[in-house]
Formats: C-alpha cells, sequence, structure tokens
C-alpha cells in the first residue's frame, strides 16, 4: 500500500489509509509504505525518474520480507509507482489497484486540462520556502474536495515534523525528478488486472488522465467517486473499501 501525494515529510502511507486499513487488514496482510523524504523513511537525494526510486524502494522491502510478489495499492503518486512496478517486474505485481494518479514521471500531458495543474503550483509554494502553516493548508485544500477534512490538528502536524525533520525537504529541494513516459508501454500489461478509482473533483491529476487508462492498460476498470478530490482513501473510504474489496476478492488466492 502506497502513499499518495501531498506536503513533505508529512503525507504518509498511515496519513494515506488510516480510514481504510483496518477493515483491509481483517482480511489481508497490510504493508504501508513511506517513500524516502517522507514519514519514517531516510532523506535521500535523487537524480533521476522519482518513481523508479520509490519502485526500487518497494521491491527492497518485498525482498527484506520475503514476499515474491503481491496486489499494490497505490493512491496518486503511489498509482504511478504502482504502474512503474508492474513495468519492472510484472511477475511481482498480481493486481493493480491505483487512482488519482498518471502513467509517468512528469506526468503525461493532459488533453484539456491545464498543466501544471493548481496542485501543482501549490505544492511548490509550500516546499519552496520556509515552513508554513498558511501555505500547508493551502496545498491540502486544493487536494481534497471537502475543505472541512483539513483540520487545525493536521496542519499542526505537518508543520511540525516539517520543522522537526528539516532534513526531508532539503534533500528533496537538491533533487531532480527526471521525466520519463510509460504510457506507451502500458499495452504490455495484459496479464495484470487493475482498478482505477478516481475522484471526480481532482485538482491534482484530471479524470481525464483515469479515462486514458481505458485505453492503455488491456484489464483496467474505472470506477469515477463523486464528491472526492485526491485522496479518495481519505474522502471516500466506504465506497474505495466497497471496489477495492470485490476487485481483490476476484483474485485467485496464492
Amino acid at each position: 500500500m502506497l502513499q499518495a501525494f501531498g506536503p513533505l515529510p508529512g503525507t504518509t502511507a498511515w496519513l494515506t489509509y488510516h480510514r481504510v486499513v483496518g477493515t483491509l487488514a481483517a482480511t489481508y496482510r497490510c504493508i504501508l509504505i513511506d517513500y524516502p523524504n517522507f514519514g519514517r523513511s531516510s532523506p535521500v537525494v535523487f537524480d533521476e525518474p522519482v518513481h523508479d526510486l520509490y519502485a526500487r524502494t518497494t521491491f527492497a522491502v518485498m525482498d527484506a520480507l520475503g514476499i515474491p510478489s503481491a496486489p499494490v495499492m497505490g493512491v496518486s503518486t503511489g498509482g504511478t509507482v504502482a504502474l512503474t512496478m508492474a513495468l519492472t517486474a510484472p511477475d511481482r505485481v498480481r493486481a493493480l489497484v491505483i487512482g488519482s494518479c498518471e502513467a509517468s514521471t512528469g506526468g503525461d500531458p493532459p488533453l484539456l486540462a491545464p498543466f501544471p495543474s493548481e496542485v501543482h503550483r501549490l505544492f511548490e509554494d509550500c516546499q519552496s520556502g520556509l515552513p508554513d502553516p498558511g501555505r500547508i493548508r493551502r496545498l491540502l485544500t486544493g487536494i481534497v474536495h471537502d475543505p472541512a477534512l483539513v483540520t487545525d490538528e493536521l496542519v499542526t502536524a505537518m508543520h511540525d515534523l516539517r520543522v522537526s525533520e528539516p532534513e526531508h525537504a532539503l534533500a528533496w529541494a537538491r533533487s531532480r525528478s527526471v521525466p520519463h513516459t510509460n504510457l506507451a508501454a502500458l499495452a504490455t500489461l495484459a496479464d495484470i488486472p487493475a482498478l482505477v478509482l478516481h475522484g471526480r473533483h481532482d485538482r491534482m491529476v484530471p479524470l481525464e488522465q483515469a479515462l486514458r487508462f481505458l485505453g492503455h492498460l488491456p484489464k483496467a476498470d474505472l470506477v469515477v467517486l463523486n464528491e472526492c478530490g485526491h485522496w479518495p482513501t481519505v474522502e471516500r473510504p466506504d465506497a474505495y473499501l466497497d471496489h477495492a474489496r470485490t476487485f481483490l476478492n476476484t483474485l485467485a488466492p496464492r
């Protein structure tokens, strides 16, 4: 279970999945992974497609735990990482539950929506300056559809972590994510079942990107969640669980 995009270092896998993991853990072994420069992971300076780094990190965790293959869930950045994993080692990814994501590092050019998106701009504003609760709040409010989800407690926790662990933001600032396109290669994932769960009101990755997956992923189904922005596991957890569990239950046990 791969974390979403958001303010660093406070956007963690736990934040991404805390409203759904308890239910999933009643049936499945759930492993939540924070990327380098986020959460409990270490600061890392990189100069490559950032999703390649995150995919290697996830494979390393799987290796350390003795997991040869697994279904991979990814929201936002995590969805792009899951696709990168499937393209890199398709025998290790049994199924994909993704959404709020693009296929490629650097993003796939939208057909209609402007780029960079509103949330891209808010992220750059948030991370390029000194820690600031107001900038964190503006970014989080752009990520979710319902601003009531952006509580004072959440903003304060993210701000305090940024202040207490400055090396994560410094490593990010010194890094370069090299753009790379995976869009044409998605057709090779013909044997991997996929479910795409995408928010109708996503201001980070427009809905047209989810529709594009249907033309490139041979076995993908798409569910569009209304009244939902970029974090469906947080904003529509019950609907997310209903669709994800139905999909996972179709997989043959290993």
